[in-house]
């Protein structure tokens, strides 16, 4: 947003210190901007004052702040690796790093970083995440067992639990914050999300409905009402959904803009698979997985062996499309070893007690 100017004085230009005063009414202040997240703002007011010779307390500390939360990481970085140049370094720099190495995927130096923050929640919070993308079992219990009982260490929780498939144990967490703090809307998504992939799409809906009512506009809400609409319906609806979205240019179309891009691919049957899908590859996880149907549906058995044989699987999907693959490629070139390995995978989601 661009802030007021202060308007011009009719009678002449007021003192020195009666300007600045005036200035102080027109202009916001950055606790009022940092809590209405409006991160834009608080950026062009911190760099304003700097311009101005004013110096506000611990002005690249909050720049780096708004930074990372308007997703631009890169620039965040920068700002919180001159930080730790500096002769006296914030104690909050090194954390503030480390979590924006996190989102840049930079999980080495995530966790170099984490280690030289001092002791304290956010710090073990990315480190149970980091040890959790490291496949590190005996850190992340370590992590684990020094969570309390505050919402932010149990939401830590449900989101590991999330990414371990462990979708009710999620819900579980999501439903008891919920049961205390009604106002936080926004983890109706989460449940939501966790419905969705236990196949509950009418109920991931129904509780979608509950946080789209107040933010009509969310793009991870909307489009996961897409996601809904597609298992539910078909392509056609669930494009409809996010047509929407992209019609209302809101500002955080933005951030998810090659989450939809993938999407999109997906409901309209493969369409731009091969120019939108590859460059996704590592940054959406499913993009690997719908890059590889879209080979097996052309046929090109060979390009989607290549593109899933270091995969681990971990979700059922996963074990089913590498056996897939593994089978198709075994039929083509006529090796036993291949559907062998097809019938190990498809054994094993077959012996799945979630899955029968």
């Amino acid at each position: 947003q661009m802030l007021s100017r202060a308007k011009p004085a009719v009678a002449g230009t007021p003192p020195p210190g009666d300007r600045r005063r005036k200035k102080g009414k027109e202009v916001p202040q950055l606790e009022e901007l940092l809590a209405q997240r409006d991160f834009t703002g608080a950026i062009a007011l911190l760099e304003f004052k700097q311009q101005a010779g004013e110096q506000e307390e611990d002005a690249d500390l909050w720049i780096g702040y708004s930074a990372f939360h308007l997703g631009d990481y890169k620039r965040a970085l920068e700002v919180y690796e001159a930080l730790t140049k500096e002769p006296v370094c914030h104690p909050d720099v090194w954390v503030n790093l480390a979590c924006t190495y996190f989102f840049l995927g930079m999980y080495t130096q995530a966790e170099q970083a984490a280690l030289k923050a001092p002791k304290t929640g956010l710090q073990n919070r990315l480190l149970f995440h980091l040890a959790h993308k490291f496949s590190d079992d005996k850190k992340l219990m370590s992590s684990h067992q020094n969570l309390q009982d505050i919402t932010e260490d149990q939401l830590s929780l449900a989101s590991i639990h999330y990414m371990r498939s462990h979708y009710q144990e999620a819900i579980d967490i999501y439903k008891r914050i919920l049961l205390d703090n009604r106002e936080y809307l926004a983890l109706n998504v989460y449940v939501a999300l966790c419905y969705y992939k236990l196949d509950y799409y009418d109920v991931s809906q129904e509780v979608l409905a509950v946080y789209l009512q107040q933010v009509p506009d969310s793009t991870i809400a909307l489009n996961l009402k897409a996601c809904n609409h597609f298992r539910l319906y078909n392509g056609k609806a669930a494009e409809a959904e996010l047509k929407n979205l992209m019609d209302s240019a809101s500002s955080s179309f933005e951030f998810g803009k090659e989450l939809i891009k993938h999407n999109l691919v997906v409901f309209r049957g493969g369409e731009g698979a091969l120019q939108i899908l590859p460059p996704l590859v590592d940054v959406i996880p499913e993009a690997r997985l719908n890059l590889v149907i879209y080979y097996l549906r052309q046929d090109d058995v060979q390009e989607a062996y290549n593109l899933i044989k270091d995969l681990e699987p971990t979700s059922p999907q996963e074990y089913i499309l590498k056996g897939v693959v593994n089978a198709a490629l075994g039929q083509e070139i006529g090796s036993r070893d291949h559907l062998k390995i097809a019938q190990q995978f498809f054994q094993l989601v077959g012996e799945s007690a979630s899955e029968c």
